[in-house]
């Protein structure tokens, strides 16, 4: 050790020490509380942590829009066998949805916002949308033709449509009026304009939407679902807006729960059934509470007896929760200030460095019991070494893992290597001081900790060279095996554990909503507003064929709103057999009066070139809604010579069913695409779990070297070999096991080797003197699997990887780290 070290390690430096430490935990303190005060923030939002996908300048603004459009999204169907029934709940729930946690019409305007609904958006079937596409097609009929009369115009049937008009005009049930016949004498607009209704197998009753579910052996009678839909204010994995949502919800249902109750039998019961995202994220939450109150409460029972059984006093439990708290401090400020907020996961994630940087104070009162004779300030300088190394090779660790651009992860990576340095520093500046009494004899867990690695050593070491060759082939068939099994899952969707009843819900409301919308669509782009028309023209017949070989259940697209103009010319040249070549006949025929002659052809030939845009067609009333569909060019460059003038439209899809085969349907076309943001988010993670293990591997062989410099090389690969083969012996578990290999796996194997390398270090630098560390290492490796490794039970499928994955690999760390001692007396002593 240098003599400046030993100095500053003395007890001359003490209390300065001490007043440092104090120092730095204020302005710590102050720098959090201005980073707060500046902005700083908790992140909620999932979606905040995941990678960022490289895409396009317009694919990007296309998954924002599609995001926007559907996020927190719900939708409601309200059950029941009376048709009126089913429709008055959904009328009282929309009214409550509205009204949100209003309780009187007297509050004050203080109290409006607050008492504002969380939804918005709330609505059934939209009545006014029928009028507002007829006010703006109306003007724009000449360029409008179903399929059927384009093709009887082009064969020259203008006799055929005008028989057709004549059945019309005689029909008691017929929409004609002598308005629109003396504009329209073919009555061929009310058919165009029925041509933009899409598909769909629902009804309109009262202005709610209404879903008729055939019977069946559950429910032999017939039933109706009235649909509401809204979306909420803010996001529903944000905490507050989650609970404001689910308030008002739960408020709504309990309205229509009594209201029919109250006038109906029990045998006409209304069913509510429930979809969106809200309620897979309460679900979550829910299940998160649980989880963390039963395992954490485990944990800290657990921890607190292991510490109480080993030294009989609470004082090193008090030493525990400064190092710990002292290292949280600094993590979450050293996280704010650098990210300018906290992501709740970091902190689920980042309580990881509670499992090592509480080591310290293991391995400082576990050597204080074994060398009761030595101060505060002799016994930090006996594991000065190991903790410095243990120290540098866990930040290597952490380090590999912000390299990657992945946002969770740089946060996690910076939360932990902060906490370590923090933990560090309180061990080396506060302990002199704050845990310099002296400590009750325990001999005995020394004893039984000696117990154990003796009797580890002579039943588990071979003696002989066929036992050691047997040993090494069984191990290595093992991994090799358990390797040969292991498969990988990157689904994003593993972030989140949903409950059967609220899956089947939704599969049902899905069902009744012809397939629903599904998060995949697709993005056709074009140079200029009229290519992706036409491309959008193109493209529907293959779509339509698509739905006939039940790849996809539906679909909405622009191309019935949004004719291109050759379309539009087309149709406007053969509306010319009507009204410049056989509109005497036609008026005729029809008996109408010969006055309407001339401005028919006025108003024919004035619409000319009228065309359908897109500038018009969403700055009008029918448009808004469908507005969210287009993606105008902007001008992604200042330079003017190479400005991005590329046009999009997005083509909403539901009820995919066979994602593969749809999607190579239009390999090879480069003005289609299918995004596919899970898809493309899992293939991300995927790329993240090979990086992270990769990583592992980087960081093992740069510790080796290190500890090449500090043991030479044999004991070196030792040290290295405890971690690195229990990341082995894990993975291989894993594949014996079925369990597949997902990026929390890996981000566990970090932690793991972390540990590892600690429990080998201090083995290591311990020489023959291992009593004191081999209690440390049980109470670290008992404390790490009781914080963690009950993760492992988690129903939430990241969080049990995490935890299964750590109760694996420190279990294998701590059965192999005991070994080490079989090498360290063949070595020769370090410094």
């Amino acid at each position: 050790m240098l003599p400046t070290l030993r100095y500053w390690l003395s007890p001359k430096t003490a209390k300065l020490r001490f007043a440092i430490w104090l120092a730095l935990l204020v302005m710590t303190a102050l720098s959090g509380w201005l980073s707060w005060q500046n902005g700083a923030r908790i992140q909620s939002d999932i979606l905040a942590m995941l990678p960022k996908v490289s895409e396009s300048p317009l694919t990007q603004r296309a998954m924002a829009q599609v995001e926007q459009q559907l996020a927190n999204r719900i939708y409601l169907g309200f059950i029941s066998d009376n048709e009126q029934a089913a429709i008055d709940a959904a009328k009282l729930a929309m009214a409550k949805l509205q009204q949100g946690n209003s309780n009187s019409s007297s509050c004050s305007d203080s109290d409006s916002a607050s008492n504002s609904s969380p939804f918005i958006d709330i609505s059934s079937a939209d009545m006014a949308q029928a009028d507002a596409l007829n006010s703006y097609y109306f003007k724009h009929r000449f360029q409008l033709l179903t399929e059927e009369q384009r093709q009887q115009l082009q064969q020259g049937n203008w006799q055929q449509l005008t028989q057709s008009a004549l059945e019309k005009l005689y029909n008691a049930f017929s929409y004609a009026n002598s308005e629109l016949i003396s504009r329209d004498p073919l009555l061929l607009y009310p058919d165009s304009l029925l041509s933009l209704a899409p598909s769909q197998q629902l009804n309109v009753k009262q202005g709610i939407l209404i879903a008729n579910i055939a019977p069946s052996a559950a429910t032999p009678k017939p039933q109706y679902a009235a649909i509401v839909m809204a979306k909420g204010r803010d996001s529903a994995f944000n905490p507050n807006a989650q609970h404001a949502q689910l308030t008002v919800l739960d408020n709504a249902f309990t309205a229509v729960t009594s209201q029919h109750t109250a006038t109906s039998s029990q045998a006409n019961s209304i069913e509510i059934i429930k979809a969106g995202a809200l309620f897979h994220a309460a679900a979550a939450t829910e299940n998160a509470k649980q989880e963390v109150s039963t395992i954490g409460l485990l944990s800290l029972i657990g921890v607190i007896g292991l510490v109480w059984l080993a030294f009989r006093s609470i004082m090193p439990l008090t030493i525990a929760v400064v190092t710990v708290s002292s290292s949280m401090l600094l993590a979450i400020v050293a996280t704010s200030v650098i990210f300018g907020e906290l992501h709740l996961l970091t902190l689920v994630f980042g309580t990881s460095l509670i499992g090592i940087s509480i080591d310290y104070c293991f391995h400082y009162y576990c050597e204080r019991l074994n060398n009761p004779q030595d101060s505060s300030d002799n016994i930090i300088k006996h594991i000065f070494t190991a903790v410095s190394l243990a120290l540098l090779t866990s930040i290597i660790a952490y380090s590999a893992l912000g390299l990657a651009p992945f946002p969770g992860m740089q946060q996690v990576a910076v939360f932990c290597a902060a906490g370590l340095l923090g933990a560090y520093l309180t061990l080396l500046l506060a302990y002199p001081v704050i845990a310099a009494s002296p400590l009750k004899d325990a001999s005995r867990a020394l004893n039984l900790a000696q117990h154990y690695q003796a009797f580890m050593l002579k039943r588990f070491t071979p003696s002989s060279l066929r036992a050691k060759l047997l040993l090494a082939l069984s191990s290595s068939l093992f991994i090799a095996a358990g390797l040969w099994l292991l498969s990988a899952d990157d689904d994003i969707r593993q972030l989140q554990h949903t409950p059967i009843e609220i899956q089947t819900e939704e599969d049902q409301l899905r069902r009744l909503l012809s397939g629903g919308t599904d998060n995949q669509f697709l993005l056709v782009s074009g140079a200029t507003e009229e290519q992706v028309k036409q491309q959008l023209e193109k493209l529907e017949p293959v779509l339509q064929q698509a739905e006939q070989d039940q790849l996809i259940g539906n679909h909405l697209s622009l191309t019935r709103f949004l004719p291109s103009q050759a379309s539009q010319q087309m149709n406007y040249h053969l509306q010319a057999d009507i009204y410049l070549h056989h509109l005497d006949s036609i008026v005729a025929q029809l008996g109408l009066d010969d006055s309407i002659k001339a401005k028919l052809v006025a108003d024919y030939q004035a619409g000319n070139r009228q065309f359908i845009n897109a500038e018009s067609f969403f700055s009008h009333q029918a448009g808004l809604s469908f507005k969210p569909l287009w993606l105008p060019a902007i001008n992604t460059d200042n330079s003017s010579a190479q400005a991005n003038t590329e046009y999009g439209a997005i083509v909403l899809l539901g009820g995919i069913k066979q994602l593969n085969t749809f999607a190579a349907l239009f390999d090879g076309n480069a003005h289609i695409k299918l995004i596919d943001k899970v898809g493309d988010i899992s293939k991300v993670m995927g790329h993240y779990r090979q990086l992270t293990l990769a990583f592992l591997a980087i960081a093992l062989i740069v510790a080796g070297l290190i500890f090449t410099m500090r043991f030479g090389n044999k004991l070196a690969a030792v040290v290295i070999a405890v971690p690195a083969l229990s990341a082995l012996l894990t993975l291989a578990s894993l594949g014996i096991l079925q369990n597949p290999l997902t990026l929390f796996h890996a981000l566990a194997l970090i932690l793991v080797f972390g540990i590892g390398v600690d429990y080998s270090l201090f083995f290591a630098e311990s020489k023959q003197q291992t009593r004191g560390v081999m209690l440390a290492v049980s109470m670290s490796a008992i404390s790490t699997l009781l914080a963690f490794g009950l993760l492992a039970f988690s129903q939430t499928p990241a969080i049990n990887a995490f935890g299964l994955t750590l109760l694996l690999g420190i279990s294998f760390t701590f059965l192999l780290s005991p070994f080490i001692q079989n090498f360290t007396r063949k070595s020769a002593n370090v410094d």
